[in-house]
């Protein structure tokens, strides 16, 4: 089959591998229709992720449909199309048991594309297929199906779930990637009174416009936005920087949340001297993509929009013009660039 290849730092390639076979009675094998690509991708090609070792196929977010399983798999039949979750549960660990796979100790966790072959690539083996792989229902297209494989989870849970929006709130939105900009729409299904997004590039801020965002403004400019009012009830980080991170600790009120999404290769720092008397709750996490059944309904019954996430569609061995295409977002409003057969 061909997969693309983790060859080092700046170095990858659409090469002839393998296929997977079942390792384990809980794995399954998928071929791969749809799958994605993420910011943590472009982490590890920089050589950002040193755990990644060569050789070692990317991807973690995926939809196809189910060739083989293992005899310990019983919630998914060969045939049946399926998200490939972008985290592996064990479902037997103490974290999986309170259902925070992200935390997984039983051997799963972010392992797709990182400790483990991933889903770029023709054919992909999904560990603990019980709880890892989700079959579609109802009316989804592969490359709206595909996001509910990492980025519309991650922006739910860590984001908006995290951060405890509720209605009437004032939301900000602190970088206007694929996963800001999920953060914004997941926001509006509790009904907040107004969110804001912000990012220092003018093509993005434009995406978070038509994706309805109340305002979308450079940092200097959000916090006019904010002047008549104590500041925001949630501040969420989407943008992975010391800079973002600082800017969603200047804009949120006394008692607010700051949830942090972005991930950080930097250190960031801590203003605890301005902080300790606002009761601000700073909270962090890995994806658990336990909300994957319901966001799946919520999309397919019309209630959260998400198409407009979308702005690239390639052929799969057109891998490294879409790695191209999405670090390029910044300068030219690329989102997700999803890779497939429709």
């Amino acid at each position: 089959m061909r997969a693309l290849v983790y060859h080092g730092p700046g170095r990858f390639s659409w090469d002839t591998v393998p296929e997977p076979e079942i390792r384990d009675p809980a794995d399954a094998i998928v071929r791969v229709e749809m799958t994605a690509i993420c910011g943590s991708d472009l982490h590890i090609v920089r050589g950002e992720l040193p755990e990644v070792r060569p050789g070692t196929i990317l991807g973690h977010e995926a939809v196809g449909t189910v060739t083989e399983i293992g005899p310990e798999v019983h919630n998914t039949r060969p045939g049946e199309q399926v998200i490939v979750s972008c985290v592996s549960a064990c479902g037997s660990c103490p974290y999986c048991l309170d259902a925070v796979y992200g935390q997984c100790r039983g051997g799963g966790g972010w392992i797709l594309g990182r400790e483990i072959d991933g889903t770029q690539a023709e054919y992909v083996r999904v560990p603990f297929a019980n709880l890892s792989v989700h079959a579609t229902r109802g009316p989804l297209t592969k490359d709206t199906a595909v996001l509910l494989a990492e980025v519309l989870p991650t922006a739910f849970e860590v984001g908006v779930r995290n951060g405890h929006v509720a209605p009437g709130d004032t939301v900000v939105v602190v970088g206007s990637g694929p996963v800001g900009l999920a953060a914004l729409l997941t926001a509006r299904v509790h009904s907040p009174r107004k969110v804001l997004v912000t990012d220092l590039s003018r093509a993005r801020l434009e995406a978070a416009h038509r994706l309805g965002a109340d305002a979308a403004v450079v940092p200097g400019e959000l916090l006019g936005e904010l002047a008549e009012g104590p500041g925001a009830d949630v501040a969420i980080e989407a943008a992975g920087t010391p800079e973002s991170f600082l800017l969603c600790t200047r804009v949120v009120r006394p008692g607010g949340h700051i949830a942090n999404i972005g991930m950080h290769g930097r250190p960031a720092t801590l203003h605890l001297e301005s902080l300790w008397r606002k009761n601000v709750t700073i909270s962090t996490g890995q994806v658990d993509t336990s909300s994957v059944p319901s966001l799946m309904a919520m999309v397919s019954y019309g209630h959260l929009d998400v198409s407009g996430l979308v702005t690239a569609r390639m052929p799969l061995d057109h891998m490294e013009q879409a790695y191209a295409a999405f670090a390029a977002g910044p300068d030219t409003g690329e989102l997700k660039v999803v890779l497939g057969s429709g």
